[in-house]
């Protein structure tokens, strides 16, 4: 019967491919293992940094406080009434309140129309002062922005966003120094504002709005008369001192308007809060889950890698039994077999991870040059992915690589060459 050819190590060729055939496997499992593994945390890594980045469309760490309706009675007042905030508010949590750093009223005019020499339409016009300004993102586009004497001096100066300015204004024609009227009144065009791609919103777009100085606002086009001869402001926004202090500072800023307006401070109802601190600690805690869930999942697939490893070493040791015996037979130590099969098993592991981590790097730099879409920040590779996958790549390496050279290394020299396959 003919019988293969055998080579020097004692393997047919048959043999030889087939254990090719499994370290390629084996290292395909050990790639992919490494390649789902920094590719999940990756892409969780870009969905919570677009989202960040999407919400700081609207301000930087910012809480909007809307009045309510009362549910619980206070001291001499009944339960259903409506709570109005005020200008008052606004300056009392600016002196009294540590917790937040920069605090203003909100005060607008919703429908206003807007004309210039070419065109007009309908747009929110809202009054800003430089407190406002530092809570709101409002990206400058050319031009510049209102200032502190603009607010204190009454000018008629305004600023449009980008889809007021391409409204009212053709292409040929520049926004900047030109005139728009507002019931009438001339204002001067100081700034445009870049196009801003938002997600989110509580008022309508920023690009569709008219800034003017909150002063001019009240004076010229106040919503009603009560706005103007009471302070009233339709919210109020600030910002804590620091993201650490947010609750403290959502307590006190509800305690300090609840006495300043006579209501119940556990009534819930009584004012409204939208604490984007809070809803990115949400947003945060949802992408965490996530990651840990994914990455649980590319261990088990790296660990299988591992599996795979330690079967295709095993199966080299049994075809590498007479070798093992001939070399003990001439004198090698139990150590240096131990060394050479965990050498090769750690290597074959780690040559695997290596490859998976090259090829996952330049499909991140692949991805992260492309245009990306507004709630995706591309796959940023951070520290602490890279940390987790060498741990995990050399645990699994050298686990895999340690049973196979361990049997390899207990053999005796007359069983290893009596040994037949």
């Amino acid at each position: 019967m003919w019988e293969p050819v055998r080579t020097f190590a004692g393997q047919t060729f048959s043999n030889m491919w087939r254990y090719k055939l499994r370290s390629f496997l084996t290292m395909f499992g050990i790639a992919w293992g490494v390649v789902s593994l920094v590719l999940l945390g990756g892409l969780c890594d870009g969905f919570r940094e677009g989202q960040r980045n999407n919400m700081a469309q609207i301000g930087k760490d910012i809480v909007m406080v809307w009045g309510g309706k009362t549910e619980l009675p206070a001291p001499g007042q009944p339960a259903g009434r409506f709570i109005r905030l005020r200008q008052r508010d606004v300056e009392m949590i600016r002196q009294q309140v540590p917790s937040v750093s920069v605090v203003s009223g909100e005060v607008k005019f919703f429908g206003l129309n807007v004309n210039s020499d070419h065109n007009s339409g309908k747009f929110l016009t809202l009054g800003v002062n430089e407190h406002y300004l530092a809570l709101r993102n409002f990206p400058l586009g050319e031009g510049r922005q209102i200032n502190h004497e603009d607010v204190l001096q009454e000018r008629r100066v305004a600023m449009l966003g980008a889809a007021v300015a391409e409204q009212l204004f053709p292409k040929h024609q520049p926004a900047i120094g030109s005139r728009i009227y507002l019931k009438g009144i001339p204002y001067l065009v100081v700034g445009t504002l870049t196009r801003k791609a938002q997600n989110s919103s509580y008022d309508g777009w920023d690009n569709d709005k008219v800034l003017i100085p909150d002063s001019v606002l009240l004076k010229d086009m106040p919503a009603n008369r009560e706005t103007r001869t009471n302070g009233l402001v339709q919210s109020i926004i600030y910002r804590p001192a620091s993201v650490a202090e947010w609750e403290l500072a959502q307590r006190q800023v509800r305690e300090l308007l609840a006495r300043n307006n006579n209501f119940d401070p556990l009534d819930d109802n009584a004012l409204h809060m939208w604490d984007t601190v809070e809803s990115a600690k949400q947003f945060a805690q949802i992408f965490n889950a996530t990651e840990v869930f994914l990455s649980i999942i590319a261990l088990i697939t790296l660990v299988l890698g591992g599996v795979s490893v330690m079967n295709t070493m095993m199966m080299a040791v049994a075809e590498r039994t007479n070798e093992i015996g001939l070399k003990k037979a001439l004198g090698a130590s139990r150590h240096r077999i131990l060394s050479e099969f965990f050498g090769e098993g750690v290597a074959l592991a780690l040559l695997s991870g290596l490859g998976g981590c090259l090829f996952v790097l330049s499909l991140a730099g692949a991805v992260n040059a492309m245009p990306l879409p507004e709630m995706f920040s591309g796959i940023p590779i951070s520290n602490r992915t890279i940390l987790i996958v060498c741990t995990s790549l050399m645990t699994v390496a050298v686990l895999s690589a340690l049973p196979p050279a361990w049997r390899a290394a207990a053999m005796t020299p007359v069983d290893a060459l009596r040994f037949e396959r």
